[in-house]
């Protein structure tokens, strides 16, 4: 019973690793298709696949299409109850899904000024206040979660809040952003996770970079642990 998910390219799409890692990190079998972003041929991969306008779109092993990283993630949760995927704890389990609601509809001014780039990190990057009030909720929302599951990741073992942050954390790295020295540590768990190390590996083997992605900053090695 595989799944198939399709994917833009690694580097650049956030939406895509979110959808991607439950798959690995919780041992779910998946075939992955790649289209690519900006591509002639995007629009028309993308609805051969059965989706809309966007990736990722996932096809279950009974037929049906889930064309939204927040519809692959509720599917998965009931699909395999037992992989750990939220947490056991009932008030962190809604913590969790609210971490997850916030994201997949909020914190559209860090997301704007600082687009997902693993093929390279950003000096002198400026954070505007919009910018500082989204890393100011976030840094709130993380310190709280890793004080009551003691991390090392947001409550415990890694699970679908911790996979719809990780683009998060990416930026924080990337742009070098102020957060608390908490927080800094849980970025460093992510990037050091292998499913975060191989996706960014199979970037780097497979993307060309994107100008829509560049930045008029001086460039830096991507900070991986």
């Amino acid at each position: 019973m595989t799944y198939d998910l399709l994917i833009g390219q690694r580097l650049y799409s956030s939406w895509s690793l979110r959808g991607w890692l439950p798959f690995i990190v919780h041992d779910i079998p998946v075939t992955v298709h790649d289209t690519l972003i900006y591509g002639d041929a995007f629009y028309d991969d993308v609805a051969a696949f059965g989706g809309t306008t966007t990736v990722p779109v996932v096809k279950t092993p009974d037929g049906a299409v889930l064309t939204d990283s927040l519809s692959i993630l509720w599917h998965l949760a009931e699909a395999f109850p037992d992989r750990g995927l939220l947490p056991d704890d009932p008030q962190h389990r809604a913590t969790a899904l609210n971490m997850i609601a916030q994201m997949h509809a909020g914190f559209m001014a860090l997301r704007a000024a600082c687009p997902m780039n693993l093929a390279t990190a950003w000096d002198n990057f400026v954070p505007d206040d919009a910018v500082r009030a989204d890393l100011a909720r976030i840094d709130a929302s993380f310190g709280a979660a890793l004080a009551a599951s003691g991390g090392p990741f947001l409550f415990g073992d890694y699970g679908l809040v911790d996979a719809y942050y990780a683009p998060v954390c990416i930026r924080i790295a990337g742009y070098n952003l102020p957060v608390s020295d908490a927080v800094r540590g849980y970025v460093a768990a992510q990037l050091s996770h292998p499913a975060i190390r191989r996706w960014r590996d199979e970037g780097l083997a497979r993307d060309a970079e994107l100008d829509q992605y560049d930045m008029d900053l001086p460039r830096l090695p991507f900070p991986m642990p």
